[in-house]
């Protein structure tokens, strides 16, 4: 029980490098040099601040490690819970940060447009701003590709904790909320792009609320103890 404890503290802190790397990868750097239809302001931004834009982008693979590690943890803590839906979760955490991996070459590409000279000898500054900022946009769309699988690995989670009680289940039931707001955010973003309303702007709440409590209980109480259950 002890070690059970202390593997949970260890996930929590896990998600805890998770989330402040997360965070300032988006609101510190993305949203600070991104303006939005506006390539040439977007590209002066970059080239201005490239050593904020690389520790933004390290700060974004930093966050795709702790996730990988996290769900490993995970399913160490949850396969005597169910060890083949624990495997589930490990899968779908596996597939989301290979890629996110992918992905954030599209968002190196937007730096390498604007600072490489070489790209300039056979394309315009116009050219290269207006490339920079397509890169940045399909970098913003593959996040919502891999919302399939970082939404998905919510619900073995949360159904996982319902089951057991290692932590609060109103956490677990948060996280399959959780998981149906994330898909449906997904869906709308692509089949009903021009749709809004206040509803779908906060419909990924539910998983924030999962994860941050997740992620608090774990680096205080750890976990309890386990049901175990039948196996698959």
């Amino acid at each position: 029980m002890h070690s059970n404890k202390k593997m949970g503290r260890f996930a929590g802190l896990l998600f805890l490098i998770l989330v402040i790397t997360g965070v300032f990868a988006e609101f510190f750097v993305r949203q600070k040099l991104y303006v939005v239809n506006d390539p040439t302001a977007t590209t002066q931004n970059i080239i201005e601040n490239q050593w904020l834009f690389r520790l933004g982008y390290v700060s974004d693979l930093v966050m795709s490690t702790m996730f990988f590690v996290y769900g490993y943890v995970l399913y160490l803590i949850f396969k005597s819970v169910h060890k083949n839906i624990s495997l589930f979760l490990l899968l779908c955490t596996v597939i989301s940060v290979a890629m996110f991996c992918q992905n954030s070459l599209n968002q190196f590409s937007a730096l390498e447009l604007v600072t490489n000279a070489d790209y300039s000898k056979t394309y315009t500054q116009e050219q290269l701003q207006v490339l920079s900022m397509f890169f940045q946009n399909i970098h913003i769309k593959g996040y919502y590709v891999n919302q399939i699988f970082f939404g998905l690995y919510l619900l073995p989670l949360g159904y996982m904790i319902i089951k057991s009680g290692i932590v609060p289940k109103i956490i677990g039931v948060f996280l399959v909320l959780g998981f149906i707001g994330d898909m449906i955010d997904f869906v709308v973003y692509f089949l009903f792009p021009n749709v809004e309303s206040v509803l779908l702007s906060n419909i990924t709440i539910p998983a924030d609320i999962g994860e941050i409590s997740l992620c608090l209980w774990l680096l205080v109480m750890g976990v309890r103890s386990q049901k175990i259950s039948n196996q698959i």
